[in-house]
């Protein structure tokens, strides 16, 4: 129940919404007072920050990651971590969601973004295999996103900016109810 809670507390605020602007008369600061008055705008404000905190916590988590070596076929911090083994890993941890085993699996999984609207806990994609979706990490914030990379190396943060990357870049996808909201306010 407690997973549908958000959900049922935003679609009742939408059906508020309507029903309030579909009154003749009525104003934006009618649709505020109601909403205020049924104290949804404050549950709204929680839910929005519940959800930023897991973000955030999901980033965390996997920062405590970094020098972790490469393992392919690797999903445990004793043995190491190929790069879908670790998303699944720190997911599944952070946020208790499970997702798929293979990066191609975690891609249809999880909902299509553009690279614009990317997210502290968004997947990044890359086509490091000469086939798309082959390569996966979580995007941190300010163009970085870690990941384990490769054979011989560990856990590391890396630029999305940097040429190799930037070429290789194949989508950003979001896992649903994981991400932070689009920033309406402006904050």
């Amino acid at each position: 129940m407690r997973m549908f809670a958000p959900a049922l507390v935003i679609a009742s605020a939408a059906l508020l919404a309507l029903s309030a602007h579909a009154a003749p008369g009525n104003s934006a600061d009618d649709m505020d007072k109601l909403l205020a008055d049924k104290g949804l705008l404050t549950r709204i404000d929680q839910v929005r920050q519940n959800v930023r905190d897991r973000a955030s916590e999901l980033v965390v988590n996997a920062m405590g990651f970094l020098g972790v070596p490469y393992k392919r076929g690797g999903n445990n911090l004793e043995t190491g971590f190929d790069c879908s083994g670790f998303v699944r890993a720190i997911y599944e941890q952070s946020v208790g969601l499970l997702l798929p085993r293979k990066a191609e699996q975690q891609a249809a999984a999880t909902q299509s973004i553009d690279k614009n609207d990317l997210q502290p806990g968004d997947l990044v994609f890359f086509n490091t295999l000469r086939r798309a979706f082959s390569h996966v990490g979580i995007y941190v914030g300010d163009g970085k996103f870690i990941h384990s990379p490769k054979p011989g190396a560990e856990v590391r943060v890396e630029s999305m900016g940097v040429d190799y990357w930037a070429r290789r870049f194949d989508g950003a996808r979001r896992v649903q109810g994981s991400a932070p909201p689009a920033n309406p306010a402006g904050e």
